[in-house]
């Protein structure tokens, strides 16, 4: 076991950092000061003792990977950067949730160097690091197959901090789930058991025993209790420890229950719910100061020996972790040249040069669903992109998420007749569990090196929002497969039936949703998901077969359809006419029907076009020019065609629009029934167009 060693100016950084927290809540007036100032000792020990990490280059490949779930106790980790050199300076502290800084309310990944993860929505950080700890375990059986377990330079672990809070929410239930049957041993988790929400004593709606229920997941587990039986006493020694022997234990992940007293040693705040969520006030402050030997006329202070000490220490262990590291990374990249450039491709984001030639192409006249063609579109470049991996939430069949012929991930003994695998394996199971499936999607995207995808039926993925919202917001490029995608589903009924979900994921900031209409649209929108790697994107994919058309190798004409590149640009006229009267704007499976009424038109004399638009968010972040010469701003006759709520359309069809879709809920009937008896049909929008040209006019 690593020896422990503990200075005077060690206890003297761990009690500054109580009152920095404190004293930055106080001045800017809100905040959560009262669990930094309690786990002020035990975010000391993970940063300073325990980590592998480099404060001169949080992006360092090596490092070990920490995760602030309570992530509105962002001072606990903010501290902790300051003290141990990431960039954050006492000023930072300062300006704790005010306009601009680097100090923001919850952390936010690529705003403040050293956060790994925005959190703030509890669980949502404790269910992300259990895909960043699957992640390191993909990497590698990808980049360093043959080194034991815990051996790589591609190992490492991942370190959580919970609260009573994140452990209530049910994401958490899931990903804790199966994070046991994978057996994270790299996932180490300090629960911090302070009894105190912001309804104060948690008694009143949280009793279980939580060791009890992480044992019954599979987990490690262990207590640290510095309660002491009422004689608080917090010995930083026996939390180092456990670490460390939870370290030891590669076939389970680690949870730690450490007791704490919230807001200790303030003298009438602590324990109190009063400390969780409010400033605690400067005379309270100011006695603290005193309880602690630190001077109650100085805040926002600092005695340079002890930044000096707390930097310095850092910087030291991390020299030292960095040598041993990367004389081990040399020895792999001269005996394994070929892993090496991929490395080298994946951490630069870029895509192998046979890329595009990957993708398939599609036979006309043939009906094919496009999530059977998702799944064909997966398994033609599976072999170009290695760092390419996922599956469902226990729908992998319906979903046509599967790699034919990889092994699944998951410990050799948990391997099926159905789905044998190992520890390295590609293809993801993450059971019935959609919430925590969106989470650590997000944890591997968020990880590095590999591009993962989850998937469900569309109309589930009301339950992984939150994960879905996050991902936005962070930029990360997590890929969700959303199946069975409107009315079309059929006999399952409204329960199984999208009505509102395309336009409010569209309504999410920075998710790119791609709806595409036919099977060699489904191979372009898997190309030009896969293209951009600065946000999530959703793939909503039909149940039903669609027909195939036969297309040109360029742009439409009068008689010929143009070729699906044009997905990659989000919107782009399929089919033309020599004179457009209308404009018919589909997406998805309504493509082929507003094909179908241009037909029913042609022959009344009416000339449409007819606008294929996968993505909106694609087709609006190209130039005007190109979006006019789509949708010409001079011809006001419009039709919008979607089996699904009309919502947001009449941005694109205007006043004299008109918009064909479904702004109810189904019921259990055939499909193709549902869909003519909801009027999305070619007489509708033919009907439509026709309304619409009277009322341009």
């Amino acid at each position: 076991m690593t020896t422990f060693e503990w200075s005077d100016l060690d206890q003297k950084a761990v009690d500054t950092g109580r009152v920095l927290a404190a004293d930055a809540v106080q001045k800017v007036g809100n905040g959560h000061p009262g669990t930094a100032m309690s786990l002020s000792p035990a975010a000391y020990v993970l940063f300073q003792k325990v980590m592998r990490h480099d404060p001169h280059d949080d992006q360092w490949l090596g490092r070990d990977r920490f995760v602030m779930s309570a992530g509105h106790s962002s001072l606990t980790q903010y501290v902790q950067l300051f003290l141990a050199g990431y960039g954050l300076e006492m000023d930072d502290l300062a300006a704790l949730r005010t306009e601009g800084s680097l100090t923001p309310g919850h952390p936010e990944y690529g705003h403040t160097k050293g956060v790994e993860i925005t959190t703030g929505p509890l669980g949502q950080g404790l269910s992300s690091a259990v895909g960043m700890a699957m992640a390191a375990r993909r990497a590698h059986g990808l980049l360093d197959p043959d080194a034991p377990e815990g051996e790589s330079i591609f190992d490492h672990f991942v370190y959580v901090i919970s609260g009573d809070g994140c452990l209530e929410e049910g994401i958490t239930s899931e990903a804790s789930s199966l994070a046991g049957t994978q057996k994270l041993g790299n996932l180490i988790l300090i629960y911090d058991d302070n009894r105190i929400s912001i309804e104060d004593d948690t008694s009143i709606a949280f009793s279980e025993d939580v060791l009890a229920r992480y044992a019954a997941y599979g987990w490690h587990t262990q207590h640290v209790d510095w309660l002491n039986g009422g004689d608080y006493h917090e010995d930083v020694e026996a939390l180092f420890n456990a670490i460390e022997e939870a370290k030891k234990v590669m076939d389970k992940p680690s949870i730690i229950k450490l007791s704490t007293i919230i807001a200790w040693p303030t003298p009438t705040k602590q324990g109190t719910g009063a400390a969780h969520g409010a400033a605690l006030g400067e005379d309270e402050i100011r006695q603290t100061k005193e309880i602690l030997g630190l001077d109650p006329d100085k805040s926002f202070f600092i005695a340079p020996e002890v930044l000096e000490h707390t930097r310095s220490q850092a910087a030291a262990k991390a020299k030292a972790a960095r040598e041993e590291w990367q004389a081990k990374f040399d020895e792999w990249a001269a005996a394994n040249p070929e892993q090496k450039n991929l490395l080298e491709r994946l951490q630069a984001r870029e895509l192998p040069e046979a890329f595009e030639d990957a993708f398939p192409t599609f036979e006309a006249g043939k009906a094919v669903a496009t999530r059977a063609a998702s799944g064909v579109v997966l398994n033609a470049v599976k072999d170009v992109l290695p760092e390419l991996w996922g599956g469902s939430a226990d729908l992998a069949g319906s979903n046509n998420t599967l790699l034919k012929g990889e092994p699944s991930f998951f410990p050799e003994d948990r391997s099926s007749s159905m789905f044998p695998g190992n520890a390295f394996g590609r293809n993801l199971h993450f059971g019935v569990r959609e919430h925590g499936m969106g989470a650590i999607v997000n944890g591997i995207s968020l990880h590095g090196l590999t591009r993962p995808y989850g998937g469900t039926f569309f109309v589930f993925a009301d339950y992984m929002r939150p994960a879905v919202r996050l991902a936005a917001i962070m930029k990360t490029p997590s890929i969700f497969v959303w199946t069975h995608d409107s009315v079309g589903v059929g006999e399952d009924g409204p329960t199984h039936q999208p009505i509102e979900h395309l336009w409010a994921y569209r309504a999410i900031p920075g998710l790119d949703i791609v709806r595409p209409a036919d099977a060699n649209e489904v191979s372009y929108a898997w190309r030009g998901i896969l293209e951009r790697t600065d946000r999530p994107a959703g793939i909503i994919l039909s149940r039903q077969n669609l027909p195939v058309p036969a297309r040109g190798e360029g742009e439409a004409t009068a008689d010929t359809l143009a070729s699906a590149e044009g997905v990659l640009k989000g919107g782009y006229v399929l089919a033309d006419a020599e004179r457009v009267d209308v404009v018919l704007i589909a997406t998805g499976s309504e493509v082929a029907v507003a094909l179908e009424a241009r037909q029913e038109l042609a022959k009344e004399g009416i000339g449409a076009r007819v606008v294929s638009m996968p993505c909106i968010e694609w087709f609006t972040e190209q130039d005007e020019d190109y979006r006019e010469s789509v949708i010409p701003s001079s011809i006001k006759a419009r039709v919008s065609v979607e089996a699904g709520s009309t919502f947001g359309w009449r941005t694109f069809v205007g006043d004299a629009g008109r918009m064909v879709g479904i702004d109810h809920f189904g019921e259990s009937a055939a499909g193709d029934l549902l869909l003519d008896k909801y009027d999305i049909n070619a007489a509708n929008v033919a009907r439509a167009a026709k309304e619409s040209i009277a009322a341009a006019k």
